[in-house]
């Protein structure tokens, strides 16, 4: 059966083919999300956890869960941008907490801030940066993502030191 969609599609379609896919899915979470907003302000209630992962990269920050933690170079220090993007934060979720974060070895309290958004909603920062996930990161110390351009600007990993990382 491959071999037939080989010969039928070249690799390099097919390849087109699924990241217009994954794309039109992406799209479609993000219009789903409203549906979510009470579970994961449920999340925010209990607080965020930074951690440290290694991975392919490096040493980078993460959450609670494993998954990596972006800072968006259109923002400005301890200013979030991708809040007033339409769709931006429906793709790269911020990473909120009601009160102080629960911290892993290796993350340094001393970058750790927040920044309060309209609506009241408490981000978390690093080094000034507004930290946030990305939807379709596939698991625990996912980087692939890390590089993406998006919604005016590149989306990188965190070093424990608050340093972008490409």
């Amino acid at each position: 059966m491959i071999d037939l969609i080989w010969k039928v599609w070249p690799p390099h379609d097919v390849l087109r083919i699924m990241k217009r896919v994954t794309l039109a899915l992406l799209i479609a979470a993000a219009a789903a999300l409203p549906a979510a907003s009470a579970e994961g302000a449920a999340h925010a209630a209990r607080g965020a956890k930074l951690e440290i992962k290694n991975t392919s990269l490096g040493r980078i920050l993460a959450n609670g869960r494993g998954l990596t933690v972006y800072m968006f170079t259109h923002d400005q220090v301890n200013q979030d941008t991708c809040v007033a993007i339409s769709g931006c934060t429906g793709i790269w979720p911020l990473v909120t907490s009601s009160g102080t974060p629960t911290l892993g070895p290796g993350v340094k309290r001393s970058l750790v801030g927040a920044i309060k958004l309209p609506g009241g909603q408490r981000q978390v920062t690093y080094a000034g940066h507004p930290l946030y996930t990305y939807i379709a990161d596939a698991g625990p110390g996912d980087t692939s993502y890390v590089g993406q351009s998006q919604f005016g600007g590149r989306w990188y990993a965190l070093s424990p030191a608050g340093h972008s990382v490409k």
